[in-house]
């Protein structure tokens, strides 16, 4: 084994220490660690002797001790910190190095840094990294951006740390400069999405179903067994069949309901705004999450007026399926949406972005890893412009057998003043998606007589406007 390491960390908080023991306990490689702090990198090779580390003290040693060409993973807090270092190792490292940024970074800094660091001839690749602690320890899925030649250098080895999933390691070089930072953005939007769907079911299954935490887990435990198995699923129903330690009592019941948030949904949500694609049950979970949070406005409330009817629930099995169907029909909107952001990105920044193979890397590692993602990846390998995964024929079906119970189950939790607002906005979407013709029509006339913006016609070519005063004279402008 050569004294020098073929791969570098830089950074040992949780994430990063399980990624270089992750690293380390492939064979072939040898992982150089650096922290600002030398305690910390001493305790991490202390506690692991068994792992091939290479310990550097400063960042000299850390460069010093890489392989040519150098590769080294940046594994610190997004923004300025990253950009400490990035600075550091671009002042010692030659052309054809390579750097990886596998924090969450928003992809317009990724951008922003792959153009500046690309100038000396170095490679900068962002790769998105999902899984939590545990993902990075035993194997994540990993999104990198960057060029296709640093991809020849660094794929091999992440394909050695990677999540499997069915024989296939979950990593694929998505795009170039900030691709893949924008796809795990995306990711963690949809994962907003799919926890808030999730929450929701359980608040309809336990406030009108009359069901009991444990009861509930059983259900999720049960649903994990068909269409809507996934890593949400499963834990959801061991978060469930929790008790509190303390009090007795579920362990949900004891936790506030103040859902806190770290931005890539947020993210997700600004960016679709920017790129004109709707995302709504992205943005209703983002919004979900930020009401819980409003303390002061939901203990100052009045006696708000409600005028709510009892769902009464006569059918039990019957009420638990028409949410299962629901759930499954949402989460299949909350995806497509997800989908359509990709591509919208893709076309916007120009990468080249495959479709399928995202759903195929996201099977395994990642928060948001799901059985039906297999299906993701049949739908765009039929159809690669596939306009939206509502459209292909699988989907068509499962929305065909859920739209009934979907409708219900909307209908019934507004009738009884049970939030649903990401059932509610994918129904919604859905609808807007099939209708024949939307009331945007009237928008636009409105938007011409307060502001001339102009319209266009059904029936001829052309952008007109209306002079709204006098005899409502109508113009073509061009």
């Amino acid at each position: 084994m050569s004294e020098q390491a073929n791969i570098g960390v830089v950074g040992l908080a949780v994430m990063g220490s399980n990624l270089a023991r992750n690293l380390a306990s492939r064979e072939g490689n040898r992982v150089a660690v650096y922290n600002r702090s030398f305690d910390k990198t001493q305790l991490l090779v202390s506690e692991h002797p068994e792992a091939n580390f290479l310990a550097a003290e400063t960042i000299d040693d850390f460069v010093a001790s890489l392989a040519t060409p150098r590769t080294a993973i940046i594994m610190v807090q997004a923004g300025a910190g990253t950009d400490a270092v990035i600075a550091q190792l671009a002042e010692r490292f030659e052309p054809g190095d390579i750097i990886v940024d596998g924090g969450n970074a928003l992809y317009t800094d990724t951008i922003r840094r792959e153009k500046e660091v690309s100038a000396k001839g170095i490679h900068f690749v962002g790769a998105g990294i999902s899984g939590g602690e545990e993902g990075a320890l035993k194997g994540p899925s990993i999104m990198p951006g960057g060029t296709k030649e640093a991809y020849a250098t660094l794929g091999p080895i992440l394909e050695t740390i990677a999540a499997v999933a069915e024989g296939e390691p979950c990593v694929t070089h998505i795009g170039s400069d900030g691709a893949g930072h924008f796809v795990k953005m995306i990711h963690n939007g949809i994962e907003y999405a799919d926890m808030q769907l999730i929450a929701e079911a359980y608040d309809l299954l336990r406030q009108s179903g009359g069901f009991s935490p444990a009861e509930i887990a059983d259900i999720f435990a049960e649903w994990n067994k068909g269409e809507l198995e996934s890593y949400l699923i499963e834990i959801t129903a061991e978060v469930l069949k929790q008790t509190d330690a303390k009090t007795g009592k579920p362990f949900v019941d004891v936790v506030l309901d103040a859902a806190g948030s770290k931005g890539t949904g947020v993210w997700t949500v600004q960016t679709a705004l920017n790129l004109g694609t709707p995302v709504s049950g992205i943005a209703e979970a983002v919004f979900a999450r930020s009401l819980s949070s409003q303390a002061e406005q939901r203990a100052g409330k009045p006696e708000l007026p409600a005028s709510a009817q009892s769902w009464s629930v006569e059918d039990k099995p019957a009420f638990v399926e028409a949410v299962r169907r629901a759930l499954y029909a949402s989460k299949i909107v909350a995806y497509a949406q997800g989908f359509d952001a990709i591509r919208a990105g893709a076309k916007e920044f120009n990468w080249e972005i495959n479709l399928g193979e995202v759903a195929k890397i996201w099977r395994g590692g990642c928060i948001i890893r799901a059985q039906f993602l297999n299906r993701i990846t049949d739908a765009y390998r039929k159809n690669e412009s596939l306009l939206s995964l509502l459209f292909d024929e699988y989907f068509i079906s499962a929305i065909e057998a859920s739209v009934a119970s979907w409708r219900e189950v909307v209908a019934m939790a507004a009738l009884s003043g049970i939030p649903a607002p990401a059932f509610s906005s994918s129904l919604s979407y859905y609808d807007g998606l099939r209708a024949e013709r939307l009331p945007a029509a009237l928008v636009q006339g409105q938007r011409d007589f307060f502001g001339a913006h102009t319209y266009k016609r059904v029936d001829m070519e052309g952008t007109f406007h209306t002079l709204w005063s006098g005899d409502r004279t109508e113009v073509q402008t061009d």
